[in-house]
């Protein structure tokens, strides 16, 4: 059997196409088989017609008929499987910031960190020093005059000067000195002074044939220039400082803190 090919027309009126074309041949497929067979027995079959000759055979079949008109479309068919997943698609635009959260839990504590390095030194910072410590070498004094200790125990800045007995202010501040002195043979009466006012008293009565001890300590603030040193008062009478290789008499003062503007 020959087949048309119909040229321009779409999928969906090929399918058409093919389910008429189908339905044709079954027609002339039923319609062969309802005809008697080739040489079948034609007592069998229904009564001639009057007339009719016996011992007739049917015909060829003839060329099959033209198409029919499409049918109307199928139903819808089930739906298929899913599909494999799509690729990314472009990256959308960044979206507003959200509401700040709620802040959650203190973490633990962690390690301690390492150790930074080492910084560079700075510059150290001037100490001012003003200070001395003297002793009395022999017990020979002369009254009303400063009394000169020439026993060094510390002058290293050299601000006591022992030949005059008086300690020359170089750093102004706060000062703090003291005396110890020993009494022997008499009674004493010591002062401290400064620029030539007695601040600072000191009496001790000699007790017979005992040795004994007279002390004084003070704060004075000093300006530059200024001088401080021990004197007996009221004469010779009152001159019992005392000094031995066993017994001292001492003088000391240094600088608590200056005022250098």
């Amino acid at each position: 059997m020959a087949i048309y090919t119909i040229v321009g027309i779409s999928h969906r009126m090929m399918e058409k196409f093919k389910r008429g074309l189908r339905m044709l041949l079954l027609g002339a497929l039923l319609l062969l088989l309802a005809l008697p067979s080739y040489g079948q027995d034609t007592m069998q079959g229904p009564p001639l017609p009057k007339g009719a000759c016996t011992g007739w055979m049917a015909g060829i079949p003839g060329h099959p008929g033209h198409n029919g008109t499409p049918g109307r479309d199928g139903r819808d068919g089930t739906p298929g499987e899913k599909g494999e997943k799509g690729d990314p698609g472009l990256v959308g635009p960044k979206g507003d910031t959200g509401e700040t959260g709620i802040t959650g839990i203190e973490g633990p504590r962690g390690f301690p960190g390492v150790p930074g390095r080492k910084g560079e030194p700075g510059e150290s910072a001037y100490v001012y020093r003003s200070a001395f410590s003297v002793g009395l070498e022999s017990r020979v004094t002369v009254p009303n005059v400063p009394i000169r200790f020439t026993k060094i125990f510390y002058n290293q800045q050299n601000h006591y000067d022992g030949t005059t007995g008086k300690f020359l202010c170089n750093i102004p501040g706060l000062y703090y000195f003291s005396y110890h002195i020993t009494v022997y043979l008499k009674d004493v009466k010591v002062s401290l002074y400064r620029n030539d006012k007695a601040l600072l008293f000191t009496h001790d009565q000699f007790q017979n044939q005992n040795v004994d001890q007279a002390s004084g300590s003070v704060l004075l603030y000093l300006e530059k220039g200024d001088q401080v040193w021990l004197q007996v008062y009221e004469g010779e009478n009152h001159n019992g400082v005392y000094a031995d290789n066993v017994h001292d008499s001492t003088f000391t003062g240094f600088l608590l803190y200056h005022n250098i503007e």
